[in-house]
């Protein structure tokens, strides 16, 4: 399942009329280059922009560092507008042509999953540095951001102990929101909860009063989103100028990933609740290290750093230090370095590749939105994906390339 048919059709129709986006390499020929492959323009590029500058902090400190096995590491970078077509002809493009050791890239699951079978089939490294449904299992593909077993299993229960059983989702229209939705149910049902009202929209649509409606008419005691990009940023507006933010509390898996509580008004978004491994605001010495760095090099005006681009940041470290302990940028011989259960003491917190599943274990914070800031409520340390472990164990069966499903 990925975007609805009508929007499939509707993106590969119009696939052809798009001019090639310019390939921008910073690679020398004696260099090691991976590849960036992220919405930089389209609708998902407020989501995209924050992810290539991930990157290039990240290369820029192990380059300065030294770079890896005596050769500076090089990005090329491909943006494919947001359009499943071009990202399949850019992935085979940087694996072929730019021979990229490693990609970075992917959004949506829709994405990723064009991008993980072309990887495959070249035998080119694939890091996909995204929060998603989870489940996949896939030797040649290692995923840095948090899965529902992290975030939901732990949002679920703190809304409904706060506020009540009654949760009403709206979501994105595609494999992230429909899963997701499934583990809502999943952990609300083992929180003593219920899911009255599920909704979904296609990730252009920015018209949402009918829905508000029948959110009234529901009454839950929260709504849960699970919206994604630019255009469902209006969901909020509207909720808030139906003066709904004042009479149901809302909790998000998403808001935040798009900067939505800088673009919004206070009056907008303050008292949604999140679930993250990453925010801006965590007190450690690591962190504050990684935001100074991160304004050194992209100015101190720069708007908030988000989930996604601590997990990219994470993600580029990571598979340096898979490099490091192989010796090599072999593929194999890297992946069996990050399999023996490489960490990184990133801004989140310790990472760790979990070897049966090429996750990670991370630290998760729930946190409220106020003022244009998050404030934390609760922290977790180190908490396993769990929801792959129990199907996916790539020790086991190192040959498994599938997406498994949670079962509601």
């Amino acid at each position: 399942m990925s975007f609805t048919r009508r929007n499939a059709l509707k993106t590969l129709a119009g696939a052809a009329a798009l001019a090639a986006a310019p390939l921008t390499s910073l690679a020398k020929s004696d260099d090691i280059v991976i590849g960036s492959l992220h919405d930089l323009s389209g609708g998902l590029d407020i989501l995209g922009k924050p992810m290539q500058d991930a990157m290039l902090l990240a290369v820029q400190e192990i380059n300065d560092a030294g770079g890896l096995l005596g050769k500076k590491v090089s990005i090329a970078t491909m943006d494919p507008q947001s359009n499943m077509q071009l990202y399949a002809q850019y992935a085979q493009q940087m694996a072929l042509k730019d021979k990229v050791t490693a990609l970075f890239g992917g959004i949506t699951s829709a994405s990723r999953e064009v991008i993980r079978p072309v990887m495959k089939r070249f035998n080119t490294l694939y890091f996909y540095n995204t929060q998603y449904e989870g489940g996949v299992c896939d030797r040649n593909t290692f995923c840095t951001g948090q899965t529902p077993a992290q975030n939901v299993d732990k949002l679920v229960p703190y809304i409904t102990k706060r506020w009540g059983k009654k949760i009403y989702v709206v979501a994105a229209d595609y494999n992230y929101g429909q899963i997701t939705n499934d583990w809502i149910k999943k952990y609300a049902a083992q929180s003593g909860a219920t899911v009255v009202a599920s909704d979904f929209f296609p990730l252009d649509v920015n018209q949402f009063g009918p829905t508000i409606q029948k959110i009234q008419a529901a009454q839950p005691d929260v709504v849960i989103s699970v919206l994604v990009g630019g255009a469902h940023m209006a969901f909020y507006r509207q909720w808030a100028a139906a003066g709904m933010n004042k009479k149901i509390p809302m909790a998000s898996t998403t808001f935040n990933n798009g900067n939505e509580h800088i673009v919004l008004s206070p009056a907008e978004a303050d008292g949604i609740v999140t679930a993250f491994s990453y925010f801006e605001s965590i007190d450690t010495p690591n962190n504050k290290a990684f935001v100074e760095r991160w304004h050194k090099k992209f100015g101190a005006s720069y708007p908030y750093i988000g989930e996604l681009a601590a997990a990219t940041y994470q993600g580029v470290h990571l598979w340096a230090l898979g490099v490091k302990k192989a010796g090599s940028v072999d593929r194999l011989k890297t992946i069996q370095a990050l399999e023996t259960g490489i960490s990184f003491d990133g801004p989140s917190g310790k990472v760790t590749i979990d070897p049966a599943t090429h996750h990670c274990t991370l630290d998760i914070q729930i946190a409220e939105c106020q003022n244009k800031k998050w404030k934390i409520l609760e922290s977790f340390k180190q908490q396993k994906p769990v929801d792959t472990a129990a199907v996916c164990d790539l020790i086991k069966s190192p040959n498994e390339n599938k997406q498994f499903v949670i079962k509601v």
